[in-house]
């Protein structure tokens, strides 16, 4: 490549990271550019998230509800609200916590006016439009001026990937916004408006949380798995599966259910299988799903195969991998989203052991959950007591774990934390994966040069080098299948395969080495 180019093309990157960080800076302050009015209008909206004998107390218990407030004034101003009502209350008769997100909520975008809620396909373009743009112009130029493949350089000086303060910023970010989105979205209202254009096209109506936070995370797959398909652009299997996961996050995680709702018919992920969706034996999903006719019923009994016969079963022929690296959302965001922190994952045997009682004690935990739930959904014997353990499952598991942690934490942490120590499905996929699949990764212990490629880009924690330092085969009910490496070991030692379950464990006996004779086995 001649100089003119390369500096071409350096100077097209710069302007993409130019144009990302402008858009991106605008996202960040858009909850800003508007103000809050709570008006009789917003407050017929709201106060449907409230019991009738609170309406009253709780609209007399906000201060000047008609003067213009900031979205944090406002958020702080209902909230206040709330509190003065239920200290005047007996414990146990007050606002529940989850009315009181979703009331917070309901009035805040009620209430919302100015910019952004005027024109929010503008400000989508300005934020949304701009930074995926510019994230493109920064990643095309690879095509031209990098051979394809991770190089191995400067990722542990790079302030980005290296826990340096780039790093350490990103991840305070991404905590953040998942706190925000699970917890007090009512300051996060100008971002759920952007995507009211999308939302309107889809369904019909204005976007909630939900499909803002399932469109901002589509997009986070598609525009980061362009930058991983560039990457490993000489490899099928990564640009397969690649193409794979991001289809299953736009089509049936996303397009398919939102379409289905604005046919007003039954909805879900088409992919998500039990115990990762651990909603799905609560009463009112059931309820859902079974009041919803025939079409309601295909739905029902279509996850029931999935979570007990098709994912057990695929990954018994394929591994965990076909799931977990091909069709999860989960793995289709740390894949794409978080590849570039892939190497932060602890390689320790002291993390290992953390890993196997965290993720089967999750599981376990989800078994009881579900047990008790379906128990309760027949009988009744619990009450509406067993509503507070879904609230603190939910709250634990989905949020605290799936959300804030499993994802705020890729860049401190790595990119696979929830798969490793919290998914219940992906703890059970690891033990058919261990114990009756056929999936292995084998290595040729003669060709290994110890660089420590392979150990370095696992994302989930796995030290490779070991194995193939001593011609074993991976079978770790945590491996994934993601093939990385496979792709990065510059002597192909590694290959990902599926065989006859006989003679999987191949480990070579020391006393057999040491009298000269070595059976593998």
């Amino acid at each position: 490549m001649s100089h003119g180019s390369s500096s071409a093309l350096r100077t097209l990157q710069l302007a993409g990271l130019g144009l990302f960080l402008l858009g991106f800076g605008l996202f960040l302050i858009v909850p800003f550019f508007d103000y809050y009015v709570a008006d009789d209008a917003a407050w017929s909206v709201a106060l449907e998230k409230i019991k009738p004998e609170h309406r009253d107390a709780l609209r007399g218990a906000f201060s000047n509800p008609t003067d213009p407030r900031s979205v944090v004034a406002f958020g702080l101003a209902a909230n206040r609200a709330v509190a003065a009502v239920n200290a005047g209350l007996p414990a146990g008769a007050g606002i529940a916590g989850y009315e009181t997100k979703e009331f917070r909520l309901a009035l805040a975008t009620a209430a919302e006016r100015g910019p952004v809620v005027r024109s929010p396909g503008l400000w989508a373009a300005l934020t949304w439009g701009l930074a995926c743009f510019g994230a493109l112009l920064f990643f095309l130029p690879r095509l031209r001026q990098e051979p394809p493949g991770i190089k191995n350089h400067r990722i542990f000086f790079d302030p980005v990937k290296s826990r340096g303060a780039i790093g350490i910023a990103l991840g305070a970010f991404l905590i953040g916004f998942y706190i925000l989105l699970y917890f007090r979205p009512e300051f996060i209202t100008g971002w759920i408006r952007l995507a009211d254009p999308v939302a309107q096209l889809l369904k019909g109506k204005t976007a909630d949380r939900w499909f803002f936070y399932g469109f901002l995370y589509c997009l986070a797959v598609l525009v980061m798995g362009i930058r991983f398909a560039i990457n490993y652009r000489h490899s099928r299997y990564q640009l397969v599966r690649t193409a794979s996961v991001t289809f299953f996050q736009l089509g049936f995680a996303f397009l398919i259910p939102n379409v289905l709702e604005a046919l007003n018919k039954p909805s879900m992920d088409l992919k998500n299988a039990w115990p990762l969706n651990y909603t799905f034996f609560y009463d009112w999903n059931l309820n859902g799903l079974k009041s919803g006719g025939t079409f309601g019923w295909v739905l029902l009994w279509w996850g029931v195969a999935l979570s007990f016969l098709v994912v057990p079963a695929f990954a018994a022929f394929f591994g965990k991998r076909w799931y977990c690296s091909w069709v999860c959302g989960c793995g289709g965001l740390a894949e794409t989203l978080g590849d570039p922190f892939r190497q932060q994952s602890d390689k320790s045997k002291r993390a290992w052991k953390i890993e196997r009682w965290v993720i089967h004690s999750v599981l376990v935990f989800a078994v009881v959950m579900t047990g008790l739930t379906l128990w309760n959904y027949h009988t009744g014997g619990f009450g509406n007591s067993y509503w507070k353990w879904q609230e603190w499952y939910g709250f634990a598991i989905g949020s605290i774990f799936a959300g804030v942690v499993g994802t705020g934490f890729y860049p401190l942490m790595g990119n696979r934390m929830w798969c490793r120590f919290g998914c219940p499905l992906a703890a059970i996929l690891g033990m058919v994966q261990k114990y009756k699949s056929r999936f292995r990764i084998t290595t040729n212990g003669g060709q290994c040069i110890s660089c420590g490629n392979c150990s370095t880009y696992c994302e989930m924690g796995i030290d490779v080098r070991w194995y193939a330092q001593r011609g074993q085969n991976i079978i770790r009910s945590s491996c994934v299948g993601c093939g990385i490496c496979s792709q990065v070991c510059p002597r192909g030692v590694l290959r990902l395969e599926n065989g006859p379950t006989a003679g999987r464990y191949n480990e070579v006996s020391l006393v057999q080495i040491g009298s000269g004779r070595i059976d593998v086995r």
